[in-house]
């Protein structure tokens, strides 16, 4: 199972093979803020940089050290463990010396400060990076710099990536099951049809599932892949009841598999306007950038001076009931990914464990100071990538207008 291969709005620039992450520190991000602290206040805002850790790992880890509860200690984002990052904590009550103090593997204390409010998730401007990019060509430096100078000036297409579509690519036909009411399809492959993304453990875990020896696949799953073993554990309890198994699994999870078909459905439509992201048409619903605020396009002729200056963004749909539609040709475009994928926006429920609520998402977002530079280190020749991004956008996906389909990621196995 693989995921279409959606375009590249750079397609004009031919691939420039690289891989990221491939050392701690060739993936760094520092979080923007959405404000700084005020220096006064019963809450305690603390810079730190992690080196390989997920952001709440490093939250446990702090905690643990001052003997606090996790849930206590606010974030303003989440970050992936393979980097390293600079970002602000917050927690309340605790002397700020005992916080200096700390010494923890792979976390730095940086800075030490007070404010009046606790950090929350999306009490941040944005991201800044510095990604080395190895296994590359670093004479292309002038082909990488002029696809970041279009990305800067039409913006990036906003994607979602395959991380909102798992490591096989098929988290979005789950959710289309499901939606289907397809409970049997769901739990295959969920659990079973093995593939080609396929190893190890997993590989015969799903195998044994293929072949209906549901209770020898959930004793087969390794850690980590709990709703696996959870719907083989109840279709070998059950006598192969995949209703019941799917019903079983956290729902969380189940609203996951939905909104990932939701976003497969995106793209298809970001696809379909990939030439025109930074073109509106009459109708639209657009996206005021400032504050994210929608309204409906009247004459596209006069609203496209404030497009160019990326004020504003054309936007596509998060279909379902509350998703607000728009008319003229974009509602046609709308229409023809339904048609293709054969849905209804009936389909997507308002309530319900698989509800689908629906929205509006801009097709792009927009980079800023984005310049590429090429080097060297003791582990070799690098193209440097540095910008900024707004919250909730993703470096992977102005990576892959580099890239294209040959971007590769993760450590080495002798790191």
């Amino acid at each position: 199972m693989t995921l279409p291969t959606w375009p590249c709005l750079t397609a004009d620039v031919p691939a420039v093979p690289g891989a990221i992450k491939r050392r701690y520190e060739d993936f760094r991000v520092e979080e923007i803020p959405a404000y700084r602290p005020s220096g006064e206040g019963e809450h305690v805002y603390v810079t730190i940089e992690k080196t390989g850790l997920a952001t709440m790992r490093a939250v446990n880890d702090v905690a643990r050290a001052l003997g606090i509860a996790p849930r206590s200690i606010g974030v303003a984002g989440l970050k992936d463990a393979r980097g390293i990052t600079r970002q602000m904590i917050s927690m309340q009550g605790i002397d700020p010396e005992r916080i200096r103090g700390l010494r923890i593997p792979r976390i730095a204390i940086l800075a030490v400060d007070r404010h009046t409010n606790k950090l929350r998730i999306g009490h941040l401007r944005g991201n800044r990076f510095a990604i080395r990019l190895r296994e590359t060509e670093p004479g292309r430096r002038r082909d990488v710099q002029a696809v970041l100078d279009v990305l800067v000036r039409r913006g990036v297409p906003n994607y979602f990536g395959p991380q909102r579509f798992g490591s096989r690519g098929d988290t979005g036909l789950i959710g289309r099951a499901l939606l289907d009411g397809d409970y049997a399809t769901a739990a295959a492959l969920i659990a079973g049809r093995a593939g080609p993304h396929d190893t190890g453990e997993v590989l015969r875990a799903r195998a044994l599932y293929d072949r209906g020896e549901h209770e020898k696949a959930a004793a087969a799953w390794p850690y980590g892949f709990r709703e696996c073993a959870h719907v083989c554990r109840t279709m070998a309890r059950t006598g192969g009841d995949a209703r019941r198994a799917i019903f079983g699994i956290d729902r969380n999870v189940q609203g996951f598999y939905v909104s990932a078909f939701q976003s497969m459905l995106f793209n298809d439509l970001l696809a379909r306007r990939l030439d025109g992201i930074d073109r509106l048409m009459t109708g639209d619903l657009a996206y005021k950038e400032q504050h994210g605020a929608i309204f409906r396009v009247e004459d596209a002729t006069v609203e496209q001076p404030r497009c160019d200056r990326f004020e504003i963004s054309p936007t596509g749909p998060l279909f379902g009931p509350r998703m607000t539609a728009p008319s003229g040709e974009p509602a046609a475009l709308e229409q023809a990914v339904l048609d293709a994928a054969e849905r209804k926006l009936e389909d997507f429920p308002a309530t319900g464990p698989f509800r689908a609520i629906g929205g509006r998402r801009p097709l792009r977002f927009k980079p800023e100071g984005a310049e590429a530079e090429a080097g060297s280190d003791d582990a070799g020749p690098y193209l440097e990538l540095r910008f900024s991004l707004p919250a909730g956008c993703y470096a992977t996906s102005l990576l892959r207008e580099v890239c294209k389909e040959r971007l590769e990621e993760g450590l080495r196995d002798d790191d």
